[in-house]
């Protein structure tokens, strides 16, 4: 068991880091990391289904040691995965939705803090009922994930102990995140949008009808994002306010027009001191 586990082990991580290296795309990355963690589980129960354990020793520390660590991965990345899906827009939101997201790992943490001081003080009194098959006891702290779990590759216990291996990683990836964003702010940005965010708006989805960035294969979303951050400012729904400048009777395009005279007349009083 201990040499086909390694083997799978490394050949997971070793994939991971190359989808690390070769990927563009974040979330197109995710998923396929994922898939490839839940081959790798398929694999796993295949060979224990076929090959069972030598001993109950052997059982224990299969699934409350090395199982685990696979699973965390999925749960981490399946988080990953949903958090930045749903990320909202403009740096306080976003700082709002990651602060509550660690509030879950906090609710987790408080609901299983029992199960959290037995595993981390490495504790094995109780082992036989949490990472053996088949000897759950109802009493102790059971997840209802377990009553549709597959008892032929799961105890009552070894998905709560890969649930906290991920939940330490995601704690870490949040934290960073916030870390970012708060010296984003703390930083000296000169540049403050002082005009209406309805003028902005207007600028960015001329910026993104004319296709100027990235050949004009960049969603209007992320050019926004990118507005937002540079000049530290909230635009809302941006499309809500792109329609109420479609919906103007006249001047749609007021404030590139006001752009363009002030241009124009710029380059007019250059021209005259010359």
């Amino acid at each position: 068991m201990e040499k086909f586990y390694q083997e799978t082990l490394h050949k997971l991580e070793t994939a991971i880091d190359e989808l690390e290296i070769e990927a563009d795309n974040s979330m197109q990355r995710i998923e396929a990391v994922m898939q490839l963690v839940i081959q790798s589980l398929a694999d796993l129960k295949e060979f224990v289904l076929k090959n069972d354990f030598k001993n109950m020793e052997e059982e224990i520390h299969f699934f409350k040691h090395q199982k685990p660590v696979i699973v965390s991965k999925l749960i981490y990345y399946n988080a990953i995965y949903k958090i930045e899906t749903r990320r909202p827009y403009g740096n306080k939101r976003i700082r709002k939705h990651f602060t509550k997201e660690l509030k879950k790992l906090k609710r987790f943490f408080d609901s299983n803090i029992d199960f959290y001081k037995y595993y981390r003080s490495n504790n094995s009194f109780v082992d036989e009922k949490f990472f053996v098959r088949g000897k759950h006891d109802i009493r102790l702290w059971l997840d209802t994930f377990y009553f549709e779990a597959d008892h032929r590759f799961s105890t009552s216990h070894d998905y709560k102990v890969a649930k906290i291996i991920a939940n330490d990683l995601i704690q870490v990836y949040l934290e960073d995140r916030l870390n970012n964003i708060n010296e984003k702010k703390g930083s000296d940005n000169s540049l403050k949008w002082t005009a209406s965010k309805t003028a902005l708006t207007e600028l960015i989805y001329a910026l993104y009808a004319h296709g100027v960035f990235n050949s004009g294969n960049t969603d209007i979303k992320l050019i926004a994002k990118a507005f937002e951050d540079a000049f530290n400012i909230e635009l809302g729904d941006f499309y809500h306010t792109f329609m109420e400048l479609k919906a103007r009777k006249i001047n749609r395009t007021k404030f590139l027009d006001n752009l363009c005279e002030a241009l124009i007349k710029k380059m007019d009083e250059q021209d005259e001191k010359q």
